[in-house]
Protein backbone atom coordinates (compact mmCIF):
# COMPACT_ATOMS: atom_id res chain seq x y z
CA UNK A 1 0.00 0.00 0.00
CA UNK A 2 1.23 3.49 -0.78
CA UNK A 3 0.49 6.38 1.57
CA UNK A 4 1.18 10.08 1.14
CA UNK A 5 3.21 10.15 4.37
CA UNK A 6 4.21 7.96 7.30
CA UNK A 7 2.28 9.52 10.15
CA UNK A 8 -1.14 10.15 11.63
CA UNK A 9 -3.74 11.05 9.04
CA UNK A 10 -1.80 9.39 6.21
CA UNK A 11 -3.96 8.87 3.14
CA UNK A 12 -3.93 5.69 1.06
CA UNK A 13 -3.06 6.95 -2.43
CA UNK A 14 -2.19 3.78 -4.31
CA UNK A 15 -1.11 0.18 -4.40
CA UNK A 16 1.95 -1.56 -5.77
CA UNK A 17 2.22 -5.23 -6.59
CA UNK A 18 5.78 -6.55 -6.39
CA UNK A 19 7.03 -9.73 -8.05
CA UNK A 20 10.35 -11.52 -8.49
CA UNK A 21 12.46 -11.22 -11.62
CA UNK A 22 11.72 -14.86 -12.40
CA UNK A 23 7.97 -14.21 -12.29
CA UNK A 24 8.38 -11.02 -14.34
CA UNK A 25 10.33 -12.82 -17.08
CA UNK A 26 7.48 -15.37 -17.38
CA UNK A 27 4.86 -12.68 -18.06
CA UNK A 28 3.46 -12.12 -21.55
CA UNK A 29 4.99 -9.11 -23.35
CA UNK A 30 1.73 -7.14 -23.15
CA UNK A 31 1.73 -7.51 -19.38
CA UNK A 32 5.43 -6.68 -18.97
CA UNK A 33 4.87 -3.15 -20.23
CA UNK A 34 2.81 -2.42 -17.10
CA UNK A 35 5.75 -3.15 -14.77
CA UNK A 36 8.84 -1.21 -13.74
CA UNK A 37 12.16 -2.31 -12.29
CA UNK A 38 13.30 -1.31 -8.81
CA UNK A 39 17.05 -1.25 -9.51
CA UNK A 40 17.44 2.53 -9.78
CA UNK A 41 15.01 3.46 -7.01
CA UNK A 42 16.97 1.25 -4.61
CA UNK A 43 20.52 2.01 -5.75
CA UNK A 44 19.94 5.78 -5.98
CA UNK A 45 18.74 6.03 -2.39
CA UNK A 46 15.43 7.53 -3.53
CA UNK A 47 13.39 4.65 -2.14
CA UNK A 48 13.39 4.67 1.66
CA UNK A 49 11.57 2.86 4.45
CA UNK A 50 10.93 5.58 7.05
CA UNK A 51 11.15 4.46 10.65
CA UNK A 52 13.02 1.25 9.82
CA UNK A 53 16.58 0.97 11.18
CA UNK A 54 19.13 1.52 8.39
CA UNK A 55 20.59 -1.98 8.72
CA UNK A 56 17.17 -3.59 8.30
CA UNK A 57 16.33 -1.21 5.46
CA UNK A 58 19.57 -2.15 3.69
CA UNK A 59 18.75 -5.87 3.94
CA UNK A 60 15.22 -5.25 2.65
CA UNK A 61 16.45 -3.23 -0.33
CA UNK A 62 19.13 -5.81 -1.12
CA UNK A 63 16.23 -8.19 -1.81
CA UNK A 64 13.99 -5.57 -3.47
CA UNK A 65 16.59 -4.39 -6.03
CA UNK A 66 15.90 -7.38 -8.32
CA UNK A 67 12.10 -7.12 -8.18
CA UNK A 68 9.50 -5.51 -10.43
CA UNK A 69 6.44 -3.48 -9.52
CA UNK A 70 3.07 -2.60 -11.01
CA UNK A 71 1.78 0.55 -9.34
CA UNK A 72 -1.57 2.27 -9.55
CA UNK A 73 -2.19 5.61 -7.89
CA UNK A 74 -5.81 6.15 -6.98
CA UNK A 75 -5.53 9.67 -5.56
CA UNK A 76 -3.65 12.65 -6.94
CA UNK A 77 -3.58 14.19 -3.48
CA UNK A 78 -1.68 17.33 -4.50
CA UNK A 79 -4.64 18.37 -6.68
CA UNK A 80 -7.72 17.23 -4.77
CA UNK A 81 -8.80 16.48 -1.22
CA UNK A 82 -10.66 13.40 -2.43
CA UNK A 83 -9.65 10.56 -4.79
CA UNK A 84 -11.38 11.86 -7.94
CA UNK A 85 -10.81 10.24 -11.31
CA UNK A 86 -9.58 6.87 -12.42
CA UNK A 87 -6.47 5.06 -11.18
CA UNK A 88 -3.31 5.84 -13.11
CA UNK A 89 -0.48 3.45 -13.87
CA UNK A 90 2.79 4.80 -12.45
CA UNK A 91 6.36 3.97 -13.37
CA UNK A 92 9.51 4.21 -11.29
CA UNK A 93 12.47 6.48 -11.85
CA UNK A 94 15.21 4.76 -13.83
CA UNK A 95 18.10 7.23 -13.98
CA UNK A 96 19.48 10.44 -12.53
CA UNK A 97 17.86 13.68 -13.65
CA UNK A 98 14.25 12.43 -13.65
CA UNK A 99 13.26 13.46 -10.14
CA UNK A 100 12.77 17.04 -8.92
CA UNK A 101 15.72 17.48 -6.55
CA UNK A 102 13.86 20.11 -4.50
CA UNK A 103 11.17 17.53 -3.68
CA UNK A 104 13.81 15.00 -2.62
CA UNK A 105 15.50 17.64 -0.47
CA UNK A 106 12.21 18.52 1.23
CA UNK A 107 11.51 14.83 1.85
CA UNK A 108 15.00 14.32 3.27
CA UNK A 109 14.61 17.29 5.62
CA UNK A 110 11.19 16.10 6.78
CA UNK A 111 12.43 12.56 7.46
CA UNK A 112 15.87 13.55 8.74
CA UNK A 113 17.70 11.46 6.13
CA UNK A 114 20.12 11.98 3.26
CA UNK A 115 19.42 10.42 -0.13
CA UNK A 116 23.07 10.88 -1.07
CA UNK A 117 24.13 9.04 2.08
CA UNK A 118 21.68 6.21 1.36
CA UNK A 119 23.01 5.94 -2.20
CA UNK A 120 26.56 5.63 -0.90
CA UNK A 121 25.61 3.03 1.71
CA UNK A 122 23.86 0.92 -0.95
CA UNK A 123 26.89 0.85 -3.26
CA UNK A 124 27.60 -2.71 -2.09
CA UNK A 125 24.21 -3.94 -3.36
CA UNK A 126 24.79 -5.50 -6.81
CA UNK A 127 23.04 -3.69 -9.66
CA UNK A 128 20.98 -6.21 -11.62
CA UNK A 129 20.42 -6.09 -15.36
CA UNK A 130 16.90 -4.96 -16.13
CA UNK A 131 14.80 -7.68 -17.74
CA UNK A 132 13.57 -6.93 -21.25
CA UNK A 133 10.07 -5.46 -21.33
CA UNK A 134 10.25 -3.52 -18.05
CA UNK A 135 10.23 0.28 -17.88
CA UNK A 136 8.35 0.49 -21.17
CA UNK A 137 7.67 4.20 -20.70
CA UNK A 138 11.31 4.83 -21.65
CA UNK A 139 10.31 4.07 -25.25
CA UNK A 140 8.41 7.37 -25.32
CA UNK A 141 5.00 5.73 -25.03
CA UNK A 142 3.07 4.87 -21.91
CA UNK A 143 0.09 2.69 -21.14
CA UNK A 144 -2.74 4.23 -19.12
CA UNK A 145 -6.20 3.46 -17.90
CA UNK A 146 -9.28 5.15 -19.31
CA UNK A 147 -13.01 5.12 -18.76
CA UNK A 148 -14.94 3.55 -21.60
CA UNK A 149 -18.70 2.91 -21.75
CA UNK A 150 -19.44 -0.65 -22.86
CA UNK A 151 -22.69 -2.61 -23.17
CA UNK A 152 -23.44 -4.63 -20.07
CA UNK A 153 -23.53 -8.39 -20.63
CA UNK A 154 -24.74 -11.11 -18.30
Amino acid sequence: MIYDRNGPGARLIGIEYIISEERFRALPDDEKRLWHSHHYEVKSGLLVAPGIPERAEHAYFKDLVTTYGKTFHTWQYDKDDFPFGIPQLMMGFTEDGQVHEAMVGERDRRLGISTADRRQKRADIPTPSVAEGANSWQSGQTVQTRIEALPFRL
